[in-house]
């Protein structure tokens, strides 16, 4: 059994009850939409984030229907974020295939996006779950600002490591700590315990992506993902920043030129691949991963032993350890 199927097994019929009410959520009547979301559908990922939603949840109670509207609001934002993030970043691939914007082009997948999103916020507001609105309506918030400062700081390329966690915490790690967040409301009327449950997936969302950061800098074809696409894109990620901070003054103005002026060049790219390689910004940019997901880990342990906790924290050490 792979460790994925192995953290999945207390949410085995959750996960099989979501894959219908997640499909249903998608359908429109307008023809091409339809096609369009089924598209996506048959597209999708792994669906980590409902994993940390039923698992949270069976965390602190018994999974209900609230908690299958709380997975299925979360997907939806995900999904609509992926697709907003292709149009933002020109990428025409997603999960080894075609992007919707490379199908359909920008406009329509923006709207597409715009639809996805508000299926989420309608169904939460049909069941009258103000509480799940709230928590959504704030990851939309800190998702937008986290891209708007990550497009600035591309520009301009003056990030420091301050700046660089508070893109990935509102960009990334907002959507994982909601869903760790919702899971748990799903189930309880106790504040403290989804603001906990927050906590600790935010620290788990920054790891996640420090993961996919570090992705950026291995040898080409362990993932789908184009080696050296945030530096085509000029994202200064946690590797290169350690990089540069730990540079002499014209090593560090020569290597941000290069980003500025040749981030397109294929040999550009490969020397700055294996400038992080050899100045330790892996190594460095691990080991703030294994920070925050030790941090996560650490909080999970405060609560009782049960098959919900143990699967949460294998699901920790897997979005650190994974492969792609």
């Amino acid at each position: 059994m792979s460790k994925i199927n192995a953290i999945r097994l207390p949410i085995e019929q959750e996960l099989k009850d979501f894959e219908p009410y997640f499909r249903k959520s998608l359908k429109s009547d307008v023809p091409l939409l339809g096609t369009i979301l089924n598209f996506l559908y048959r597209t999708k990922g792994k669906q980590l984030r409902p994993m940390f939603v039923f698992l949270s949840a069976k965390l602190h109670g018994e999974t209900n229907d609230f908690s299958q509207l709380a997975a299925c609001s979360v997907e939806l934002l995900h999904s609509a974020t992926l697709v907003h993030d292709d149009v933002v970043d020109e990428s025409y691939e997603r999960r080894g295939t075609f992007s919707i914007n490379a199908l359909w082009r920008n406009k329509l997948a923006v709207l597409v996006g715009d639809y996805i999103l508000a299926r989420g916020l309608l169904l939460q507001l049909e069941h009258k779950k103000y509480n799940f609105l709230h928590l959504i309506s704030q990851a939309v918030q800190d998702m937008s600002e986290g891209e708007i400062l990550q497009v600035k700081k591309s520009r301009k390329l003056d990030i420091d490591e301050e700046t660089y966690f508070e893109i990935i915490r509102k960009k990334t790690a907002s959507l994982i700590a909601t869903s760790m967040a919702i899971g748990a409301a799903s189930v309880t009327d106790d504040p403290a315990i989804p603001e906990k449950m927050y906590r600790i997936g935010q620290d788990a969302g920054i790891a996640f992506q420090i993961k996919d950061d570090i992705f950026d800098y291995q040898a080409k074809g362990i993932i789908g993902k184009p080696t050296g696409n945030d530096i085509r894109e000029k994202k200064i990620t946690l590797p290169l920043l350690y990089v540069l901070q730990n540079s002499h003054d014209s090593e560090r103005k020569r290597i941000l030129r290069l980003i500025k002026r040749k981030n397109k060049n294929a040999k550009v790219i490969g020397e700055l691949i294996r400038l992080v390689g050899e100045k330790g910004g892996i190594e460095y940019a691990t080991e703030k991963m294994n920070e925050f997901k030790d941090k996560a880990v650490s909080a999970l342990m405060e609560f009782p032993d049960s098959e919900a906790r143990t699967s949460l924290i294998d699901l920790m050490e897997y979005i650190t350890t994974r492969k792609k």
